[in-house]
């Protein structure tokens, strides 16, 4: 009964903030770790106290100054997260492929042992790459990249579950967002826009002269830059399309290659801008120069940062200082998102309770409430299908909502009260709550359920 009373405490909304207009350092240590972390562990805002609020922020914000020896030696038992495109196409798709044409060929109905035994190889890459992030984010010192990373990759969303990209997102997260989420947006841009594992899931791949496919060019100027209300037309998007013509897959290294053949070297009109006949990749290469560094696009990029960080409708003033700063630091994504964690909406007391925690967050931020050691991350993703945001899961080109009103409903809190008794009473196989204080335990669970405190 103690631990049942305890999960359903869990999902309270109790904030455990001084009611007056002022925050005590406590305070503003236990709002940093909520907003900047994937949860507190029990004695993480002493630490935080006793480093300085301040300079624990700064630390965060620079990760490669923080060691995280543990979970760089618990990922050293997953080679496939060490293995190129090409390297894991070759040893755990191509397999699969064959012994799909095999079939075919033999005329059978069902699959054959061979297609069942190749299938069931080719799952290891995605339960590396899912274990990975859920250790990253339940045991790693660098907090703060952590949910950049997974801020970043929600932005440049690649569905898994389309066909190879299951087996290019191992490179796609390790080499096209980790190593570009603290600098600046235009290599970041430049870098997913040239990933195989965004040019198989936007069908650029296969775009060519005669034959466009739009859909990268209208989710690079929706999404990833300009927004919805970014100023393009249709015009923009098909002219855009002919730019990025002939930007596909290598299929024998799995890695980027420009087709010359496949380019459209007609001119060209993009948002004003002109390109004569006979271009080539150096017009796709202008173009993403251009969108890095428009004013829609820092004003949606600094739109996106404050609602994940602040609210969900952030105040108009935060943003434009945010866009800014991201202007004035040619897209510096360190700096901006400085920017919004310097900034007095960021510790006003109002936005303490202004975010709930989506289902990714909520489940990993209840694990290290609980300080969970976490042998098997499996039964945590099996837990995040459940409660609606497996890894890597999101089909539509925006990723998942960072917005509560997108998580919150009957069915969806009935989910998550029963992973928190199952955490509590310790029925996750593989994940082990120690609970040896159930009142710090009930206290430091008692927003993250619901809340980003």
């Amino acid at each position: 009964m103690k631990r049942l009373a305890l999960a359903a405490f869990a999902l309270s909304l109790a904030a455990g903030f001084n009611s007056d207009s002022r925050m005590t350092q406590r305070d503003r240590a236990t709002h940093a770790l909520n907003r900047l972390t994937f949860g507190a562990r029990p004695g993480d805002v002493d630490k935080v106290l006793d480093a300085g609020v301040d300079r624990w922020i700064d630390q965060q914000l620079h990760p490669e100054s923080i060691s995280d020896c543990a979970v760089e030696a618990r990922l050293q038992n997953m080679p496939t997260l060490r293995l190129s495109n090409g390297e894991i196409i070759d040893a755990y798709y191509k397999p699969i492929v064959q012994a799909r044409r095999m079939r075919k060929a033999e005329g059978a109905d069902a699959d054959t042992a061979e297609i069942k035994e190749a299938r069931q190889k080719g799952r290891v890459v995605v339960e590396d790459l899912v274990a990975q992030r859920i250790i990253r984010a339940t045991q790693s010192e660098r907090q703060l990249n952590e949910v950049m990373v997974d801020f970043w990759f929600n932005h440049f969303n690649v569905f898994i579950g389309k066909g190879p990209d299951r087996f290019m997102l191992t490179s796609y997260e390790r080499d096209t967002i980790r190593p570009n989420v603290w600098g600046r947006f235009e290599d970041l841009l430049r870098a997913t826009a040239k990933s195989p594992a965004m040019l198989f899931y936007l069908d650029n791949a296969r775009s060519r002269a005669g034959a466009i496919n739009e859909n990268y060019a209208r989710e690079i100027m929706e999404l990833h830059t300009l927004g919805v209300d970014g100023g393009y037309t249709q015009k923009d998007v098909t002219e855009l399309a002919r730019v990025f013509t002939g930007w596909s897959i290598d299929p024998r290294s799995g890695t980027f290659i420009f087709r010359p053949r496949m380019h459209d070297r007609g001119a060209k009109s993009v948002l004003g801008v002109d390109f004569p006949a006979g271009g080539g990749i150096e017009e796709g290469e202008k173009m993403i120069h251009i969108l890095a560094h428009s004013r829609a696009t820092a004003h949606h990029i600094a739109l996106q940062l404050c609602q994940r960080l602040v609210s969900d409708n952030p105040p108009k003033a935060l943003v434009d200082r945010v866009a800014k700063k991201f202007l004035a630091s040619d897209g510096d994504l360190r700096q901006t998102v400085k920017a919004v964690i310097a900034s007095p909406e960021f510790w006003d007391p109002k936005t303490v309770t202004a975010k709930v925690k989506p289902p990714f967050e909520y489940v990993i931020s209840a694990v290290r409430a609980v300080n969970a050691t976490v042998s098997n991350p499996m039964p945590i993703a099996r837990a995040l299908q459940q409660i609606g945001e497996p890894l890597y899961g999101a089909q539509p080109p925006t990723g998942y909502s960072d917005r509560g009103d997108v998580w919150i409903n009957t069915g969806a809190l009935m989910n998550r009260m029963n992973f928190a008794v199952a955490l509590a009473n310790n029925q996750l196989p593989g994940v082990r709550a120690d609970i040896a204080d159930p009142k710090a335990t009930a206290l430091a669970l008692g927003g993250p359920e619901f809340q980003r405190q």
